[in-house]
């Protein structure tokens, strides 16, 4: 047996530059000191913000009425003319269990408080959904008596009792004893989803039931993430309409909608959302998306304003609407529990088969490798199993090029032979091709069967709530980028800081393609420079990553090392010139049998070539 000759210097190189890959890891490792001082210098610049919120900054709000002067009140109950029955006051009920805590305000019986109190944001602070004047919520209607009043304008009379283990908020705006229009909230332990019900009773003389009575919710998607841009990215008005059709408003610009037969609607803030669900649905529902960062700042505190008005159907000359509230995490776990409700939908997972290898595939085994191993080892340990489940394509993809090499210098002597006839060219090429047993196409294929994993992964891991947070090596938080070094300047594109992994991942991307589309390409007429394409296409991925998640710049850089180990092992073990050369020309001795696209094919172009000596006649 003939033994296969090692290409040493390849396999030096390869562990070379690992081993200096692995040793910037640890070299650029910030400090625990170091650490510690960022985090207290952000959590003081945290706290002077978070002092006040500038009223240019809130969702549109009533005008405060000043309860301590009696003219000012006598004045606001002239203007909602029988809800002046309610006392106004300004008392907050709370509401809350383990995982949630929802605040209640007696003026407009709306929620003006939530507060994970699971979670915190990049620099410790509780994640809060509604806040500080970012959200409002109300019901527009008309009266009898000709007043255009809003539910948000109103103060509600508050009642807070337990049923059945759950704890039951009713907020009453009474237009007399019995006469009262009835938010009333229900919060289960253990649970994100609050029932909530509108309605009103003895009101339908006092609504007019001719004039539109609309349900309208506004709110400011409140910044949680370091990159406020890569945050917006992920922050998206979603809703469920039409039997289960989920549609988006636009990530990038402003955007609107009117559509019909609403179930749900999300105003998902990245990792958390916001959600409004009908057990009946809303008839229609009007759509509004406004971004609201123009480019990356640490003093951007809001990412989209969101919008949603919805007409309510009056039954007898009264309101009675059923639905949820949810405030919580997007993580597919907790979703999952009211899968009846169809809010595990919400989430991003990419459309058509994108979105299901990470719902049923990528989504679970992740879950499974993180529940054995820490988060960033479970995402190498993915990255390992993945790429040696795809090694038959990388290997199919490189014996193409193989034998495209094999056959390079046939090919060259055909176009010098028929260097003044290019279609003669092409025909002889295809016969070579055909003779040998090689296609062109060969060698893409396998790149295509990989772009479903490739782009459902670049959407699996910056939406993966299991990242979150989740520390490895120097990166403190693999759903967020890692920095290594801050820079006293901003570059466009690119950013503020340093991140390590997105460079470690373009380095490992450039030797990959040095060794696929880097080798024995001579330039075509008409056709791209792939030397240079080879060159730019690590210099964007460096720039498009530096934001992203480091997660996954750490599953790519990952993935291009190990498809350069399997490459060189091929190369070295497998994979032998003389065998390839040997088994083409075998190939060419045996009769080939067209198919009919190749007989097809064959006839156009001899036609074409045909009409070209008729054309020179």
């Amino acid at each position: 047996m003939e033994e296969k000759k090692v290409d040493i210097n390849s396999i030096i190189g390869f562990v070379l530059i690992f081993g200096i890959l692995i040793f910037m890891f640890y070299q650029n490792q910030p400090t625990p000191e170091e650490q510690a001082a960022e985090k207290a210098k952000q959590e003081q610049v945290v706290k002077e913000e978070s002092k006040e919120v500038l009223p240019s900054e809130k969702v549109e709000q009533s005008p405060v009425v000043n309860l301590q002067d009696s003219t000012a009140v006598a004045n606001y109950q002239g203007k909602i003319g029988a809800f002046g029955f309610t006392q106004p006051s300004d008392k907050i009920t709370k509401l809350e269990n383990e995982l949630v805590s929802l605040e209640i305000s007696n003026k407009g019986g709306q929620i003006v408080e939530a507060r994970m109190k699971q979670y915190h944001t990049y620099d410790s602070i509780p994640v809060y959904l509604v806040h500080d004047g970012n959200a409002s919520f109300g019901v527009n209607f008309t009266t009898s008596d000709n007043r255009v009043l809003n539910t948000k304008d109103l103060y509600f009379e508050p009642s807070l009792t337990e049923n059945n283990g759950s704890k039951v908020l009713s907020m009453k705006a009474k237009a007399g004893p019995n006469n009262f229009f009835e938010y009333r909230y229900e919060m289960k332990e253990g649970e994100y989803l609050v029932d909530f019900t509108i309605r009103s009773q003895g009101l339908s003389g006092i609504i007019d039931s001719s004039r539109p009575v609309d349900l309208e919710w506004d709110l400011k998607g409140i910044r949680h993430n370091k990159s406020v841009e890569y945050e917006n990215k992920y922050t998206e008005l979603t809703y469920s309409h039409e039997d289960g059709k989920i549609s988006y408003l636009s990530l990038a610009s402003d955007d609107d909608e009117k559509e019909e037969d609403v179930k749900w609607l999300s105003y998902r803030q990245h990792f958390f959302s916001s959600m409004l669900v009908g057990k009946t649905n809303f008839k229609t529902a009007e759509l509004t998306s406004k971004n609201l960062v123009e480019e990356e700042s640490k003093d951007t505190k809001f990412t989209k304003l969101f919008g949603a008005t919805m007409p309510l159907e009056l039954t007898g000359g009264e309101v009675a609407q059923n639905m949820h509230w949810y405030y919580g995490p997007t993580d597919i776990k907790v979703l999952s529990q009211y899968k009846e409700l169809g809010l595990d939908d919400s989430i991003p997972f990419g459309w058509g088969i994108f979105g299901w290898l990470n719902r049923y595939l990528f989504n679970p085994f992740y879950s499974f490798l993180s529940s054995v191993l820490p988060f960033g080892w479970a995402i190498v340990a993915m990255t390992v199993l993945v790429r040696l489940a795809m090694s038959p394509v990388t290997y199919k993809s490189y014996l193409s090029q193989a034998k495209m090499k094999v056959l390079k210098p046939e090919i060259a002597e055909l176009g010098e032979k028929y260097k003044d006839n290019a279609m003669k060219k092409q025909q002889e090429t295809m016969k070579l091709y055909g003779k040998a047993g090689v296609s062109p196409m060969s060698g893409c294929i396998p790149a295509v069967l990989q772009m479903p994993i490739f782009y459902a992964l670049f959407m699996f891991f910056p939406t993966s709530f299991a990242l979150r947070q989740k520390p490895f090596l120097w990166a403190d938080d693999l759903s967020s980028y890692d920095v290594v070094a801050n820079l006293p300047f901003h570059i466009p594109y690119y950013g503020d800081h340093v991140s390590l992994f997105p460079i470690l991942a373009s380095i490992a991307i450039f030797f990959y393609m040095t060794m696929t589309t880097g080798q024995n390409m001579p330039q075509q007429p008409g056709m791209p420079n792939m030397k240079f394409i080879m060159y730019l296409m690590p210099l964007m991925m460096l720039f498009f990553f530096n934001n992203y998640a480091s997660g996954l710049s750490l599953y790519y850089f990952v993935s291009n090392m190990i498809t350069i180990g399997i490459m060189l092992v091929i190369k070295n073990f497998i994979l032998d010139d003389k065998k390839i050369h040997a088994q083409i020309q075998e190939n060419k001795k045996k009769p080939k049998k067209e198919n009919k696209f190749q007989k097809k094919m064959r006839e156009m172009m001899e036609q074409a070539e045909n009409q070209k000596k008729i054309d020179k006649k």
